[in-house]
């Protein structure tokens, strides 16, 4: 079975089920904060890496909002240390203090 691009690291992994359990408005502050962070770390989508990932809309839960789509392009198109960074950041956010 093939995995998914966020499967492959445990650290990513959790932090997409994180967001995905989130309110829109906090996956909204998620994605707003890998959109800056990726651009900070010079990390670019382009049109084909849009139209390419548009040929799956509506299939994954995150394609439901255009920030959170384009987020996830940019996180999955980062280097891996850029992706565990914003992956701690997520967790930092979003996982209750009794869990961390």
């Amino acid at each position: 079975m093939q995995k998914r691009w966020y499967d492959l690291d445990p650290t990513v992994n959790l932090a997409i089920n994180l967001m995905e359990k989130a309110d829109e408005k906090v996956q909204l502050e998620c994605a707003y904060h890998i959109i800056d962070k990726a651009k900070d770390y010079g990390i670019k989508i382009t049109d084909s890496d849009l139209s390419e990932a548009f040929n799956y809309l509506f299939r994954r839960w995150y394609d439901k909002n255009k920030q959170l789509h384009d987020a996830f392009e940019y996180l999955k198109l980062a280097p891996h240390d850029v992706q565990l960074g914003l992956a701690f950041d997520i967790i930092d956010k979003l996982q209750p203090p009794e869990e961390k």
